[in-house]
C-alpha cells in the first residue's frame, strides 16, 4: 500500500477543523479527494489506471483559508505534496520557470520523503554503528596514549601510520580490546563523552552550477553537464572535529545513508508521485486576467494555461529520477478571482478542474472563533512567545470580541484581506509589551476592552489617510 493516511473523510475534516474555521464545503471536497487516493490504491492494478483524479478549483477572497487548507493537507497526507504559485511560471519561450519544473520539484520532495522513511527504519542500527565508530576512535586515542606496541595496533586492525609510542612494552595479551570498547560504549550512551572531541567525515555540497536553457528544463541539463566536466560541482568530503554529542548525529545520518539503496529510493519516489502525488496551484486567477492593452501579456498568461493543460491532462515529464507520468497526480487550484472569473480560464483547463468549491468571506463571528479556537490561534502563539521572557499575557472575552470587530471594520474601510487583518491588529496591540518584556521582569498582563479600544481606535479614525500602514 502506498503511504496515504488511512483516514475517513470525516476524520480528515476533523483534522482540518483544528486549524481552519468554517469553509466546510472546501474541507469536504479535499477530504473526499484525499480519501479517493486511498480508495484507488485498493483496486486491482489493471482497473485503477482507468480511475482519474477529480481535480479541484477553490474560489474565494484572500485570507479565508485556501492556502491554509493546502498547508494542513500536506501535513495530514503522507503523500508527496507541493504548493506552487501560477504567477511564477512563464510560457515556453519566455525567460522564467516552465510548468514542468513543479513535477521535477515534486519528485525531489518525494525522494526526500522516501529517504527519510528508509532512514527512520534503519535508525536503531545506524545509531548503534555510529556509537561503535565513536568508541573505536576514542579507544584508538587511549591506545596511543598508553603506548601499545605497533604489532598490537596491527592486531586490532589499525592503520600502520597511526601514531604509537613504540617505547612501551605493552602487548596484545595485556590489552582486552573488546572489554575496553564495551566500557566506552556504555560511557557514550550515558553522556560521559558528550564533550569529547572526535573527527567526523562530512560531505560538503559543490557550489558550482551551470545553467543551460533546454526544452527538458534548465535544472536537469545543469546537473547532466556537471557530470561531464570532471566532477565540477560534485560533493566534497573532508574531516572536521566535533564534540561527540554533535558528531553522533552526523555519523548516524552517514550510517543510515549507507544502508539505503539509492536506486530503489528513486524508483519508489517516482512511483509515489505518479500514484499519490498532490500539487496545489495557488493564484491561478492571475493567469486568467484579461487585459485590454494589446496581446502581449495575454499571450504569456494564456500560454501558461496551455502549458499547464497537458500536465494536468496527463503527460510524461523528464526528471533526473526518470520519466514521470502525471495522469494520476491530483491538482488543487485556488484563486481569489477578483479581477477575473473562472470562465476566463481557457475552456480546456476549466474542463480539467471539474470540482468547484466556493470559500465564503469571513464574518465577525468567524473572526471571534479564529482568535480563540484553532490549535495555532494567534493568542496562543503570542502567549508562548512572551512566556519566554516571563510575561503571561491574556485577553478577556470581550476584548477578543472587540479585536474581531475592529478587524471587520478595517476590512470594510480599506482592503479586505480576511483573517490576515488579525495579524496586523494583534501585532499593534502587543507591540509595546513585546518590546519591553525582556526588561520588565515576570508579570501577568490582561487586556480589557478599554485597552483594545485605546490602541486600535486611532487606526479606524485614520484608516483613509494611513491605509498604507494597515
Amino acid at each position: 500500500m502506498h503511504p496515504i493516511e488511512d483516514l475517513t473523510p470525516k476524520q480528515i475534516v476533523a483534522e482540518l477543523d483544528q486549524f481552519i474555521i468554517g469553509q466546510q464545503s472546501a474541507k469536504r471536497a479535499v477530504a473526499v479527494a484525499l480519501r479517493n487516493r486511498y480508495r484507488r490504491q485498493q483496486i486491482s492494478e489493471d482497473e485503477r489506471n482507468d480511475i482519474l483524479p477529480k481535480n479541484i478549483l477553490m474560489i474565494g477572497p484572500t485570507g479565508v483559508g485556501k492556502t491554509e487548507i493546502a498547508r494542513r493537507l500536506a501535513q495530514i497526507s503522507r503523500a508527496p505534496f507541493i504548493k506552487v504559485e501560477a504567477t511564477k511560471f512563464t510560457e515556453v519561450g519566455y525567460v522564467g520557470r516552465d510548468v514542468d519544473s513543479m513535477i521535477r520539484d515534486l519528485v525531489q520532495i518525494s525522494a526526500r520523503l522516501v529517504e527519510s522513511e528508509r532512514k527512520q527504519a534503519h535508525l536503531a542500527d545506524a545509531k548503534r554503528r555510529a556509537i561503535e565508530r565513536v568508541a573505536d576512535q576514542i579507544l584508538q586515542d587511549r591506545i596511543s596514549q598508553r603506548g601499545v606496541t605497533s604489532s598490537a595496533m596491527h592486531e586490532f586492525g589499525f592503520a600502520a601510520d597511526y601514531p604509537v609510542q613504540t617505547e612501551s612494552t605493552d602487548t596484545v595479551d595485556d590489552f582486552d580490546y573488546e572489554a575496553e570498547k564495551s566500557q566506552i560504549i556504555s560511557e557514550i550512551e550515558s553522556g560521559a563523552h558528550d564533550n569529547t572531541e572526535i573527527e567526523v567525515e562530512i560531505e560538503e555540497p559543490g557550489s558550482s552550477f551551470l545553467q543551460v536553457f533546454t526544452p527538458g528544463g534548465m535544472e536537469e541539463m545543469g546537473l547532466d553537464m556537471l557530470n561531464g566536466l570532471g566532477g565540477l560541482g560534485q560533493n566534497r568530503r573532508e574531516y572536521r572535529k566535533f564534540k561527540v554529542k554533535d558528531g553522533l548525529r552526523i555519523l548516524e545520518d552517514n550510517e543510515a545513508k549507507l544502508m539505503i539503496d539509492s536506486g530503489s529510493v528513486n524508483r519508489e519516489a517516482v512511483e509515489r508521485v505518479e500514484q499519490t502525488g498532490i500539487i496545489f496551484i495557488d493564484e491561478i486567477d492571475k493567469v486568467a486576467i484579461k487585459t485590454s492593452g494589446g496581446s502581449g501579456p495575454d499571450v504569456s498568461r494564456e500560454g501558461v494555461q496551455r502549458d499547464l493543460l497537458p500536465v494536468i491532462e496527463g503527460s510524461t515529464v523528464q526528471t533526473k529520477y526518470g520519466p514521470v507520468r502525471t495522469d494520476h497526480i491530483l491538482f488543487i487550484c485556488a484563486g481569489a478571482f477578483h479581477l477575473a472569473k473562472p470562465s476566463d480560464l481557457i475552456p480546456e483547463l476549466q474542463g480539467r478542474l471539474p470540482i468547484r468549491v466556493s470559500l465564503e468571506s469571513l464574518a465577525e463571528d468567524d473572526f471571534c472563533r479564529i482568535l480563540r479556537e484553532p490549535k495555532n490561534a494567534l493568542i496562543k502563539q503570542y502567549q508562548k512567545l512572551l512566556s519566554v521572557d516571563g510575561v503571561e499575557v491574556s485577553f478577556s472575552s470581550a476584548a477578543l470580541d472587540e479585536v474581531a470587530h475592529f478587524a471587520v471594520e478595517l476590512n470594510s474601510r480599506v482592503e479586505n484581506i480576511g483573517a490576515r487583518r488579525l495579524h496586523t491588529l494583534m501585532e499593534r496591540i502587543l507591540e509595546d509589551l513585546s518590546f519591553e518584556a525582556p526588561d520588565c521582569g515576570p508579570k501577568n498582563v490582561e487586556f480589557q476592552v478599554e485597552d483594545v479600544r485605546r490602541i486600535l481606535k486611532p487606526l479606524i479614525d485614520n484608516a483613509t489617510t494611513d491605509h498604507h500602514l494597515l
